[in-house]
């Protein structure tokens, strides 16, 4: 891949980077010859990047043709929104704190060059915001709130070269190299990759979607249908419309930065499973349970609860039942009560974290059917068995024997019903990729949920199809891109 460093004026980069290209943003806009680079990333370090400038064009233009653009239209947009600063600062609030919180001035401001502080004690901060706004060169502005008396984000700022100081240019030409000379997989990329997979993952979450033999069966999966795959975490949130197609794997929720992931994929029109919608309709229980009850899904009987209506269960779904936190997951915020007494107990723990719940009538089976929808057809089907001497499938409280077994199928096996039921669910979410838990009660397949990041792990969902699930995923990426790709061509 050419890379290229496009400014106002040429004449005035002094910094020694090889295997750079240094152009004007006019060459850059009016060569054809560039326009028909089939592989580039241009670093527009033009100024200022205001709408209608060339500054403004070289990115937007270089986004047309198919190059990789840092920053990108969107970046551009999101510096100007303070919206978005706010939205920023409060998730990096406790971050920004710690890290000025010694400072006894009232409003500080400090420089980031690709990516990087000069001062050691700013240089997570700063990595953290150039993970969000990939701006080469940029100033981030703080003040401390006289209403909580702490460390607030009031502003980021792109900087020229002009705008560097002069003391600040022989370390800055240190981080450039750095920067520059990155080569994201390692090493050249072979001529048989035609597409660009982000995996998104965590090595430290304790019970991912997927294991790690599982994610290495991913990429050679992903290798197989031409594509070329880095995974990557957090922190590359600025990083993502490098790419042709995102695949989150680490478990998801909307107020995390998994969905904002999947957002800022789906904005730059890069494929990506789990899509933001489904992580929407998904995470959310009391949305889902919503969902299913309007589309005539059968499901246990549910009862959304708030602080005015706990009278109302006993006679709705009886002793015991099931309380469920919105967003909980892996069996994680989900409680059983035997009776009205322990229901009073609970109930108040759980409002003080969502105002509202959701109460499911108790329906205990030995096992629940998973069943994996791609593309709204099955993919695979599993039986997840309850924990030993416990009512769900996992068992936090005793880590020594904490999930029961499980017993994967050829779909083929699979009760007609349970499939049906299991697409009928999945054709209110989406077209991605889902898992389908059910209980069947008397013959009758009663969903559980549907799960927008479902388990996809060595030795137990892959039993049956072994390598070619994985294949399967990675067709459904390739046969995505191809389409979005003819229909642009098309419009």
């Amino acid at each position: 891949m050419r890379k290229f460093i496009v400014l106002n004026d040429p004449a005035r980069w002094n910094f020694e980077v090889p295997d750079v290209e240094v152009l004007s943003a006019r060459e850059y806009l009016l060569s054809d010859q560039l326009a028909e680079v089939k592989k580039a990333r241009i670093f527009n370090l033009c100024h200022p990047y205001k709408y209608d400038s060339m500054a403004y064009y070289v990115s937007l233009l270089g986004e047309a043709r198919g190059h990789k653009v840092i920053p990108n239209v969107m970046t551009i947009q999101d510096l100007k929104a303070s919206g978005i600063v706010r939205v920023v600062s409060d998730e990096l609030d406790e971050l920004i704190d710690a890290t000025l919180k010694t400072n006894e001035s009232t409003q500080i401001e400090f420089n980031i060059y690709f990516g990087r502080a000069l001062l050691t004690d700013n240089a997570r901060l700063a990595r953290e915001l150039y993970a969000l706004f990939q701006v080469p060169l940029m100033q981030a502005r703080f003040a401390r709130s006289k209403r909580t008396n702490r460390w607030e984000l009031r502003g980021l700022k792109p900087l020229s070269l002009a705008d560097i100081p002069s003391e600040d240019r022989d370390r800055v030409q240190n981080l450039a190299r750095e920067y520059f000379g990155k080569k994201r997989h390692g090493g050249l990329k072979k001529d048989r990759f035609i597409y660009d997979l982000a995996i998104l993952s965590n090595p430290e979450e304790k019970a991912p979607p997927s294991d790690a033999l599982a994610l290495n069966k991913f990429v050679e999966a992903a290798e197989s249908q031409g594509f070329s795959v880095e995974f990557i975490s957090r922190l590359d949130y600025g990083r993502v419309a490098e790419f042709d197609a995102l695949f989150i794997r680490e478990t998801t929720a909307v107020n995390h930065h998994t969905y904002r992931f999947a957002r800022r994929a789906q904005a730059d029109g890069i494929v990506v499973i789990d899509d933001p919608d489904s992580i929407l309709k998904c995470t959310n229980k009391v949305y889902l349970a919503e969902l299913l009850q309007r589309a005539r899904v059968g499901t246990p009987k549910t009862l959304i609860l708030h602080a005015q209506n706990l009278a109302e269960v006993n006679g709705e779904l009886g002793f015991p039942c099931v309380l469920k936190l919105p967003d909980s997951s892996f069996s994680q915020g989900v409680v059983k009560v035997e009776n009205e007494e322990e229901l009073k107990s609970v109930v108040p723990g759980m409002l003080a974290k969502s105002d509202l719940i959701v109460a499911q009538a108790f329906t205990p089976t030995d096992f629940d059917w998973r069943i994996g929808v791609l593309d709204n057809q099955p993919l695979y089907a599993c039986r997840y068995f309850m924990a030993p001497n416990h009512w769900q499938i996992y068992n936090w409280q005793d880590p020594a024997d904490w999930w029961g077994d499980t017993q994967t199928l050829p779909v083929g096996d699979v009760p007609t019903s349970v499939l049906e039921t299991a697409l009928k669910a999945c054709r209110i979410i989406g077209d991605g990729l889902y898992g389908v838990d059910l209980k069947e009660v008397n013959g009758q397949p009663l969903v559980i949920e549907v799960n927008d990041n479902p388990s996809v792990d060595s030795g137990c969902e892959d039993k049956v199809m072994h390598d070619e699930l994985y294949r399967a995923i990675m067709r459904s990426f390739r046969r995505r891109i191809e389409s979005k790709r003819s229909e642009s061509r098309e419009r």
